[in-house]
């Protein structure tokens, strides 16, 4: 029995290195093509006043300054719109919700109505970016071709925060499966896309997904339906954010939103090695309660050995500090509570919320 304990334990934490791929945004060298493709960042923002000084502060330090930057104020009731306007970008404020939309994909798709870019970025508001960022992100998408994301590098501050952990690591293994390459549903990070205007268009862009809770999931896999390439990159040192500063509610209301429905948009390959690892790691954590067992020791080396995985991922993931990978064990149950809460509102409830919106699984608005 220790050593089929000890073999789980080897075999998850091997299954982690299995589905995670270092593939970081480039650093741009050399010269900058010839061609200047106009660029319009627009930024969805619905009660971010906190957030968006952020983001507008670090888009007017790029080494490749955007031609133009859109804020979509979505009903915000905290001071939202006033902030964008000081920083001298265009504000749009969103019309009403229309039935059959969700509240982001309409302020996306009311961006992108007004935008003129040749080439588009959407930016989530809680995200940041190094100088160098939109610069990387447009060579990197002219080097890829089609539509790019980036899995932004979580700054978690308070303690709550970094209780999310291994549903940040869980992410990143979705977003950077090998196997996910030739997955027909391989999915965007919506937080940070960059596409093509005769790209986006080709798929009628948000529009083609207003009412999907995972809206950027299935715009990548509209994409790849109609062959349009898509890559998926890790923005460490390029591109972060702080997902949620207002709380750990508003933390589980936006992990929850997604948890459970995104699972269904992998490939099985992924899905069974993100499942082997999670095995691993629950089973390892069993350590301090069994430590008396014949099982102690295969569990405590099992322990030791995923936290030195998790210290070695988190440099790609977020910052988290030094304590909760050795308590990885708070993480875990934070995750579990996370999923079970979205099973619950996605089975029982038929419907997720984010940000005072109830939305019905399958996108219609029930308040």
């Amino acid at each position: 029995m220790e050593i089929g304990i000890a073999v789980l334990l080897v075999v998850g934490c091997a299954a982690g290195f299995g589905v995670f791929r270092k593939n970081t945004v480039p650093r741009p060298e050399g010269e900058r093509p010839g061609e200047r493709r106009k660029l319009s960042v627009i930024i969805p923002a619905r009660n971010e006043a906190d957030n968006l000084p952020h983001l507008l502060a670090s888009l007017q330090k790029q080494t490749l300054a955007p031609d133009e930057i859109i804020v979509v104020d979505d009903f915000s009731e905290d001071g939202t719109k006033e902030i964008a306007r000081r920083y001298g970008v265009t504000v749009l404020e969103n019309s009403p919700l229309p039935d059959g939309w969700t509240g982001k994909n309409w302020a996306v798709w009311n961006g992108y109505l007004h935008a003129s870019g040749d080439l588009l970025a959407f930016l989530d508001a809680d995200v940041r970016l190094a100088p160098q960022a939109l610069e990387a992100l447009v060579r990197a998408r002219e080097r890829a071709g089609g539509v790019i994301s980036v899995v932004p590098f979580h700054q978690a501050v308070r303690f709550y925060e970094k209780l999310a952990l291994v549903t940040n690591l869980l992410g990143l293994f979705a977003f950077t499966s090998p196997w996910e390459k030739r997955n027909p549903q391989k999915g965007l990070y919506g937080s940070c896309i960059v596409a093509a205007r005769a790209d986006y268009e080709r798929v009628c862009g948000h529009e083609s997904v207003r009412s999907e809770v995972l809206d950027d999931l299935t715009l990548g896999a509209r994409c790849v339906q109609a062959g349009i390439p898509v890559t998926n990159y890790i923005g460490r040192g390029l591109v972060s954010f702080r997902m949620y500063p207002g709380g750990i509610r508003s933390e589980i209301e936006g992990f929850g939103k997604s948890a459970a429905l995104s699972t269904s948009k992998l490939s099985a390959r992924t899905v069974l090695l993100i499942a082997l690892w999670v095995i691993g790691l629950l089973a390892s954590e069993c350590a301090p309660f069994l430590a008396t067992t014949p099982w102690g020791v295969p569990l405590a080396l099992g322990y030791l050995l995923y936290m030195l995985q998790i210290f070695y991922l988190v440099k790609y993931t977020g910052d988290f500090g030094k304590i909760m990978p050795v308590l990885h064990l708070l993480s875990s149950l934070f995750f579990i509570g996370v999923m079970l809460y979205s099973v619950y509102q996605v089975a029982f409830l038929g419907r997720v919320s984010w940000k005072g919106r109830h939305i019905r699984v399958g996108g219609r608005r029930s308040l």
